[in-house]
Parts: C-alpha cells; sequence; structure tokens
C-alpha cells in the first residue's frame, strides 16, 4: 500500500491537536511514540462510544510510520470500527497531518487497534449489540 492509495481519511475525526515543541525527538521531529499515544486515545474514545463504556488496549499491529511530524502540523487522528468481537472492537486508527496551513491533509501514520471492554474491575465484558 503505498501513501497514493490513502487520498482521504478512513472514518471519523476522533481527535485533533497541533503537535508543539516539547513533543520532538532528538533529530526535531514529532517523537512517534507521541502520535502512537494520540491513536491510542483516538481509539480509546471511538471504542468506548461503542462498547457503551470501558474499553482498553489489548493490541497494536501493523504501525507504519510513513512521513515525519513537525512542529506546528494540525495532527488529525481517524478511526472506523472494522470488527466488533465478542468482547473485543478492532478498528482502523490513521494520524493526518495540515501542514503550514494548507488545506490538503497528509497522511503520516496508520495502524490497527485492539480494544478489549472491560467491566469496573477490569475483567472481559461483551460488548453490546450496536444501537439503531
Amino acid at each position: 500500500m503505498t501513501d497514493t492509495d490513502h487520498a482521504h481519511p478512513r472514518g471519523e475525526l476522533a481527535l485533533r491537536t497541533v503537535a508543539m515543541p516539547a513533543d520532538t525527538n532528538p533529530a526535531g521531529d514529532i517523537f512517534g511514540g507521541w502520535i502512537m499515544s494520540l491513536m491510542d486515545l483516538a481509539a480509546g474514545m471511538t471504542s468506548r462510544a461503542r462498547a457503551q463504556g470501558r474499553t482498553a488496549t489489548a493490541a497494536v499491529s501493523n504501525l507504519s510510520f510513513i512521513q515525519p511530524v513537525k512542529v506546528g502540523d494540525v495532527v488529525c487522528v481517524y478511526t472506523t470500527v472494522d470488527r466488533v468481537g465478542r468482547s473485543s472492537i478492532t478498528l482502523g486508527v490513521e494520524a493526518w497531518v495540515l501542514r503550514g496551513g494548507a488545506a490538503s491533509r497528509q497522511r503520516v501514520t496508520a495502524a490497527e487497534f485492539v480494544m478489549v471492554a472491560v467491566d469496573d474491575v477490569g475483567k472481559p465484558r461483551p460488548v453490546p449489540p450496536e444501537a439503531e
């Protein structure tokens, strides 16, 4: 899959923020772990809404850093619910940026997140049927 395969974000906008100097690595680019944390937050918000309650990150796979993120970029994280199991929700998560006031977004990171619906003590619980 090339970056040209994704001219537009997949899914719903779940989170948007600005990359700041405190989030850089020694090379001056935004630290990949910061981007991953934004993606995890977005996956958590989307899965919490679908599960109608608390969820926890169970796995992250197919994580690809496609382009660096720069200070001042507006980072937009999009999510899609790809599969719902008994207690798990698999999401596609993509981070896109708006650079320097440009109107067009560029995809910078993509991954698959598996979130598990959990009860008040952290044990897996069933995901309720989708609301009509």
